[in-house]
């Protein structure tokens, strides 16, 4: 299992990443800290939604509107921390983290 576990905890551990800098820019734009006119910040923005976007999508179509607020982000980061922290680690390594599965 440690050839199955050992990928799919390093790819759930990336996306755990860009989905914290996605949800920290959020809130520095929101609070205008960053500012999307700066070219950087837009590139950077732009490239985290479009990666993020097939993740959030489905999930939007299933919650109801809110619109003010994206609930979207919230609801993939708790579903990501349950399926690498809990889900996998019982299926896949008999309860010990995915990095410790042999």
């Amino acid at each position: 299992m440690q050839a199955i576990a050992g990928p799919i905890g390093l790819i759930l551990d990336v996306v755990f990443f860009i989905m914290i800098i996605h949800i920290i820019m959020s809130w520095l734009i929101n609070f205008q800290v960053l500012n999307l006119s700066q070219q950087f910040v837009a590139q950077i923005w732009y490239g985290l939604n479009r990666l993020l976007e097939p993740i959030y999508q489905p999930i939007r179509r299933i919650l109801p509107d809110t619109r003010p607020l994206d609930l979207a982000p919230l609801v993939a980061f708790v579903a990501l921390i349950s399926l690498r922290d809990f889900i996998l680690p019982e299926l896949l390594c008999n309860g010990r983290p995915l990095g410790y599965c042999g």
